[in-house]
Order: C-alpha cells, then sequence, then structure tokens
C-alpha cells in the first residue's frame, strides 16, 4: 500500500495543483493584453494536461505489466485526463465566480492529454 502511494503521489499532488489552479475564481487571474495575443492560457492548459498525463503513466510503469496491458493503462489514464479537462470546464462555468466554459481550453487539454501519452508511449513502451 505505502509503495502504491508513493509511486503515485507526484501524480496525485500534481492533480490538486491542477484543480486548484482551475478553479481559481476569474478576479484571481491577472489579465495582461499580450498574454492574449500569444494564447498563454492554452498553452499553460496543454502543459498542466500533459504533465499530468505523464505523471499517472509513469506511476503506473512503476508496477510490473506487459507492454500491451500498458498501453491499455495509458490511454485509459488520458482518456480519463479529458473527461477531467471537460468536467472542470463545467466546473468553471457553473460553479467558480467569473470564469467560463471554453472548448478551446478542452480542446488544449486534450491537445496536452495527447502529447502526454505521445511521450509516454515513445518512453516506457518503445524500449
Amino acid at each position: 500500500m505505502t509503495k502504491t502511494i508513493s509511486r503515485f503521489s507526484p501524480a496525485i499532488g500534481w492533480l490538486f495543483i491542477t484543480t486548484f489552479l482551475l478553479t481559481l475564481p476569474g478576479s484571481a487571474i491577472p489579465e495582461e493584453n499580450w498574454l492574449d495575443k500569444i494564447w498563454a492560457d492554452k498553452w499553460i492548459h496543454i502543459a498542466l494536461f500533459a504533465l499530468l498525463v505523464i505523471l499517472w503513466c509513469r506511476g503506473v510503469t512503476k508496477k510490473a505489466i506487459e507492454k500491451k496491458l500498458l498501453t491499455k493503462h495509458f490511454i485509459a489514464i488520458t482518456i480519463l485526463a479529458i473527461g477531467y479537462g471537460i468536467g472542470m470546464e463545467f466546473v468553471q462555468r457553473y460553479l467558480i465566480p467569473n470564469r467560463s466554459f471554453d472548448i478551446i481550453d478542452i480542446l488544449a487539454d486534450a491537445a496536452g492529454c495527447m502529447i502526454g501519452l505521445g511521450f509516454c508511449l515513445r518512453r516506457y513502451i518503445k524500449k
């Protein structure tokens, strides 16, 4: 049990950090015009979700699993992370002041998840 918790503690920690950042009220987020021009918000979503998938997949790799099953676990993690991203957009829309639902954020989250999946497949599967 302790080994399992230690394997996943970075992923759990990052999930809490991501949830905290995604649930900040809109008034707590600085508004800078030049950041909008480079789509900084979308790049942040990509990075948050890529790292989320990488950390969860890393935790799974610490357990001895055959590569075919490991690939299925990675895909499941990616699907769950995309679902989490979609769910957080609804949370932002209905529960967080001054935040809104943004389909482009969902696409950025999904792109980050796919980047994380691609990294993990190359790093842990195709050795």
